[in-house]
């Protein structure tokens, strides 16, 4: 059989999330049935990291086994002519035996998109988390140091999140601001269930000013749910990167950009 590999967008507004779900439109049932069309077999689409209904990816990567013979153009196309329209595939690439799109995986990036001014916005409604107090970006940075490094995040991790361990590894945590726009940007080893968005909540609650910076280390260190701030909800989250070994030979445009627009 040979194992492909696949870079997917999709805004995840009207979607049930990553996982298939038994009623209702999920990215890996949509996926499934239009790369079964194209190769006239069932398939199984495995991704790198599930994503939570309403939440968005520029960089998801999944793979497939088949025992269909296409080009690379020819999964691309017919891909791309099967999925609905807020569903796209950007890239095919043969792998070996060996790759797995979750296993093989050395990192996974997230960025959390802000919109902060007093007003709401119809066009950023889906795409954001909206924050009506002004947020004090340098404040976000010196709590978001606390969380650097290898820790036990159980305090940013989900009720029913199903991880072996808490433990996980920040390598980075970038906050920026362009205009009303404040971005979030986590790049980790791996993440627990609804992590970044615990995260962007106990740093939005920072930046207000309703807590000192010292507090998120506070919080981690608790290893209690219920100590960090409430979750950013899911409009502002987007997957928008995933390393692996350039031995795999997949493309360079997986390595996260800036997600901001022009």
């Amino acid at each position: 059989m040979a194992r492909l590999a696949f870079g997917v967008e999709y805004d995840g507004s009207n979607l049930l999330g990553w996982q298939e779900q038994p009623e209702g439109r999920s990215v890996q049932g949509c996926l499934q049935e239009a790369l079964s069309r194209v190769a006239d077999e069932q398939l199984k689409v495995i991704c790198a990291g599930r994503t939570d209904a309403g939440v968005h990816a520029t960089a998801q990567v999944a793979h497939i086994e088949t025992n269909a013979r296409r080009n690379e153009r020819s999964w691309l196309l017919g891909a791309n002519s099967n999925l609905p329209d807020d569903i796209s595939v950007n890239w095919v690439r043969p792998v070996a035996d060996e790759f797995h799109a979750r296993f093989s995986a050395r990192s996974r990036t997230y960025q959390y998109l802000i919109l902060n001014c007093s007003r709401r916005s119809g066009l950023w409604r889906r795409h954001s988390g909206w924050v009506r107090e002004e947020l004090e970006i340098e404040r976000m940075r010196r709590g978001a140091r606390f969380l650097l490094g290898e820790h036990d995040f159980s305090s940013f991790r989900a009720a029913a999140c199903q991880a072996k361990t808490p433990v996980r590894i920040i390598h980075c945590i970038d906050i920026e601001r362009r205009g009303d726009l404040v971005s979030l940007r986590i790049r980790a080893n791996a993440f627990l269930q609804h992590m970044v968005r615990n995260i962007a909540g106990t740093l939005i609650r920072i930046g207000r000013g309703d807590a000192e910076p010292a507090w998120a280390g506070e919080v981690l260190a608790a290893r209690d749910r219920c100590a960090a701030g409430s979750k950013a909800p899911p409009a502002g989250l987007y997957l928008v990167g995933v390393g692996y070994d350039q031995s795999h030979g997949l493309p360079a445009d997986i390595v996260p950009a800036k997600l901001f627009p022009c």
